[in-house]
């Protein structure tokens, strides 16, 4: 009976216990599903905001190369370090202030300052090195900051050629962002990638769960790489001598352009001063611009090349038609004269370009008109930007025909009184070089996918003809002699043959009210070799401090030391020179002395001079002298006359005289 009643009390205590669990039971699932249901949304949305952060991670900056694939500007990831205020105020501040500045080059005000800005993230310092990375990092976890300073990776961008084509690449600022050149122009293009993700934290701000496997596995580099048409050995040649230039002739700045005329890449583009793109906070924000693209100027006589091909289309002047120089020409009231001041006579055109009389220059461009003067301008390129690709890019200045008046035609003829860009110029002179085609230039080769393809790729682009072909080769004619024998003469490389024009202009008063007394641009601009053109140079001297402001004196010089070395990296061959050997042959072959004439000179008749071995000028006064009427052709000196010295002949009698260079 006992033993019954036992066991009935251990099935009652069961059933009660099985009772308390199903209720348990069910009041943890009603709970569950309060919680779940009712609850859910805004505890989940507690949870986030007391564990889970936001966290930015970006992929480096693409690539830009040179045309053979030398690296220019590359990204690395690097440490930057933050710091949360919000969790500093139970913090030794001023521990923290005294003790990390040091580490990271800071001053302890900086990081007070942090501090009391407030607010969850304030950057204390970019980019840290290597070094300043692991002593912050053993201060913050010597001293249990954790939880208020952290480290990001952000990429930073490295120039490995320091001042290296700086005016073209240009510099990244904070955030990423391309502020200046190809850096600048191709932003949005090699910029990093962003990626925002979320992630569950500790209150010392580590991740947890798989938090732990997401933080600091951001995507590999999807952004594109530019390909720049700039050779890196030509480049560091031309900054070279813009170096020396710099020294010699102490001017205010100096710019140099390469170009390959056949497909108009622009194979170096420099300018002095620069400036070193990994520092360039350094440096004033005047070094930063690229002159090549956003300088105008007045071109002075480099503009005549254009001028004369014009004239020479139109047909308003041939290469042996004569001149007579007075040494200087009123037009519209204003004195126009030569670069010397002086009269040279009687010349043909050929010296008119060689000796770049101004006075010549103008009556040519009083024949052309306004009209033609400004649509040749224009056909070359002139008066609109080239979109090169570079920011900044200036567009010049011309006139409207319709508003010029003589004086303005006059001084356009010979470079004043309109403003060009150094690339503009470039451009004009390949046009010359490429048998009268203008073509689209180019600093941007191409642009790859991340993958390797290609996105973009720049090829030779035709914009238009400016010269007849024909017409194109008499001006390259002229141009060559203008190196071989004329004002460029310290552009000249032996063994090459060398076409080109030199320029001195007067610099324009900031206001535009006239122009400076005593301040000029000095620049040379040509081509080489001339029966295969593989490069057009240009060197722009910008108000040199040596009294020498003469584009034939310095600038010239220059152009010939960048000439002689380029062409020697390119692998060109030497050229036939036609004027070589000239002075040679004429000293090895001396001339027979004509005999004299010894008899009587009756009334009216006169004895021919000798002009042999005279110039245009000097023949022309001479014959005048005697009493012949002159006639010339050619350019030079005299080696031929129609009537032999010493030969008696009627006053007034007309005489042939053939001259060579």
């Amino acid at each position: 009976m006992g033993a019954q009643q036992g066991k009935h009390e251990i099935q009652t205590r069961i059933s009660y216990g099985l009772i308390a669990m199903v209720a348990l039971i069910g009041l943890i699932v009603v709970r569950y599903a309060y919680v779940q249901l009712v609850q859910g949304r805004d505890l989940t949305e507690r949870l986030q905001a007391q564990v889970q952060s936001d966290y930015k991670m970006q992929s480096p900056r693409g690539a830009i190369l040179d045309r053979d694939g030398r690296e220019l500007a590359v990204s690395t990831m690097t440490k930057s370090i933050f710091i949360d205020p919000n969790h500093t105020a139970d913090k030794d501040q001023e521990q923290i202030a005294t003790g990390l500045a040091p580490l990271i080059g800071l001053q302890p005000d900086d990081i007070r300052t942090a501090i009391a800005d407030g607010g969850g993230f304030v950057w204390l310092k970019h980019f840290l090195t290597q070094d300043e990375y692991e002593a912050a990092r053993a201060f913050v976890s010597d001293q249990e900051l954790t939880d208020c300073i952290g480290f990001r990776d952000e990429p930073k961008r490295f120039y490995p050629n320091d001042v290296l084509a700086a005016n073209v690449i240009g510099f990244v600022g904070t955030e990423d962002k391309g502020l200046d050149g190809i850096e600048q122009a191709c932003d949005s293009l090699i910029k990093g990638e962003v990626t925002e993700r979320e992630l569950f934290t500790d209150q010392s701000s580590r991740p947890i769960l798989e938090s732990v496997f997401q933080r600091g596995a951001y995507r590999g580099n999807q952004c594109k790489t530019i390909q720049l048409t700039i050779d890196s050995t030509m480049q560091f040649t031309v900054e070279q001598e813009l170096d020396r230039a710099m020294a010699e002739n102490n001017p205010a700045a100096v710019t140099c352009i390469v170009m390959d005329p056949k497909t108009g890449d622009v194979l170096a583009m420099a300018s002095r001063p620069s400036y070193n793109p990994n520092r360039f906070y350094d440096y004033a924000p005047e070094t930063w611009k690229n002159r090549a693209v956003s300088f105008i100027y007045e071109p002075g006589s480099t503009f005549k090349s254009v001028v004369a091909g014009a004239a020479l289309q139109e047909k308003v002047v041939t290469p042996n038609q004569v001149f007579v120089d007075p040494g200087y020409v009123m037009v519209s009231g204003r004195r126009i004269q030569n670069w010397n001041g002086a009269s040279f006579g009687t010349v043909t055109f050929t010296d008119v370009v060689k000796q770049s009389l101004n006075t010549g220059f103008a009556q040519v461009g009083l024949r052309l008109g306004a009209e033609n003067l400004m649509k040749y301008a224009k056909l070359f390129g002139f008066g609109e930007v080239t979109d090169i690709g570079l920011p900044g890019e200036e567009a010049g200045i011309l006139f409207d025909p319709e508003d010029m008046r003589a004086s303005d035609i006059a001084t356009t003829a010979i470079g004043q009184s309109i403003a060009v860009t150094p690339i503009q110029l470039v451009r004009a002179m390949a046009a010359i070089a490429n048998d009268g085609v203008v073509l689209k230039p180019h600093i941007v080769k191409s642009i790859k996918n991340a993958d390797g393809s290609t996105y973009l790729e720049n090829k030779r682009e035709e914009v238009g003809r400016a010269l007849e072909s024909a017409t194109d080769k008499t001006l390259v004619g002229l141009l060559e002699q203008v190196v071989a024998s004329g004002g460029g003469k310290k552009a000249a490389v032996k063994g090459y043959r060398i076409a080109g024009k030199t320029g001195t202009a007067q610099k324009i008063r900031p206001d535009g009210a006239g122009y400076m007394e005593g301040r000029y641009i000095a620049s040379f601009c040509g081509f080489a070799p001339v029966e295969d053109p593989q490069i057009v140079v240009l060197v722009m001297i910008d108000d040199p401090g040596t009294g020498n402001f003469y584009g034939g004196q310095i600038a010239a010089p220059v152009a010939q030391r960048i000439f002689a070395q380029l062409l020697r990296h390119m692998k060109v061959e030497p050229s036939t020179d036609p004027f070589a050997d000239m002075e040679k042959t004429q000293r090895e072959k001396p001339r027979p002395e004509p005999k004299k004439y010894e008899g009587e000179i009756p009334t009216g008749m006169i004895v021919v001079p000798d002009f042999r071995g005279l110039s245009i000028r000097a023949a022309a006064q001479k014959a005048t002298a005697a009493g012949l009427q002159f006639e010339s052709e050619g350019s030079g000196t005299a080696t031929l006359q129609s009537i032999p010295a010493n030969t008696l002949v009627e006053q007034g009698t007309s005489i042939h005289v053939t001259f060579a260079p």
